[in-house]
């Protein structure tokens, strides 16, 4: 096996991250009293890739955007409410939605069989958990590591440190990380040493040259970590 260690990223790499903020976006905003959620989209969007983008950055947790995303929502809107209960509701609307994406669950069950598997996710811990237990992944992995719980976040090593110690310090050599993004996934894996897999299912862009694999299927992943 060329890869014996797999390191996976969770949101828009084996779940659907968009259907799953997009349902509890429309949940929370019904909830806090708008007629038509979509009139609030678009603040949302700068405002919430503002946010996440610190995180990646080391400027803030992740455990700070669940309620200053809705404070800053309501501060640049005419939505009055309370972004308090705004950021809990919108917590569990995104544990309670989203599924897998085609090919997940027999990717995993091979790759179980071949290799160690670790959960490396940028998230909330409330969301990742509720997701995993509903979807029933948990028994998958080795190591589950989310930022919302130990305080640090990919791109920085020291995610990459707690991950690597939960799964008794594997060879870097024969790591992979797979992941949607460059700037958190793709950047981690690059900086700690480690190979990387971008799941470019979402995009056209052409692949940066320091990337050692492109997939666009969970399925291309079993001849990749094979060394086939």
């Amino acid at each position: 096996m060329r890869y014996t260690t797999l390191l996976f990223d969770l949101d828009h790499t084996l779940i659907d991250g968009d259907a799953s903020e997009a349902a509890a976006f429309d949940y929370t905003l019904r909830r806090a009293g708008a007629d038509d959620p979509d009139d609030y989209l678009a603040p949302y969007v700068k405002i919430n890739t503002a946010l996440w983008t610190a995180v990646e950055a080391g400027e803030i947790t992740p455990n700070d955007v669940r309620s200053e995303r809705f404070a800053q929502l309501i501060a640049a809107t005419d939505l009055e409410a309370n972004p308090q209960a705004m950021g809990d509701d919108f917590v569990f609307g995104m544990g309670a939605n989203g599924e897998l994406y085609p090919g997940t669950i027999e990717t995993l069950d091979s790759l179980a069989q071949v290799a160690t598997l670790a959960l490396v996710t940028n998230g909330i811990g409330e969301v990742q958990r509720a997701r995993l237990a509903r979807l029933d992944l948990d028994k998958y992995f080795d190591a589950i590591v989310i930022s919302g719980e130990v305080g640090v976040a990919k791109p920085g090593p020291e995610i990459y440190d707690l991950t690597f110690a939960k799964l008794g310090q594997p060879d870097k050599a024969t790591t992979l990380m797979i992941g949607d993004s460059l700037s958190s996934d793709m950047a981690g894996g690059i900086s700690y040493g480690i190979a990387t897999c971008w799941y470019a299912a979402h995009s056209s862009a052409d692949t940066p040259t320091n990337v050692d694999h492109r997939i666009t299927t969970l399925e291309e992943l079993l001849p990749i970590v094979a060394g086939a």
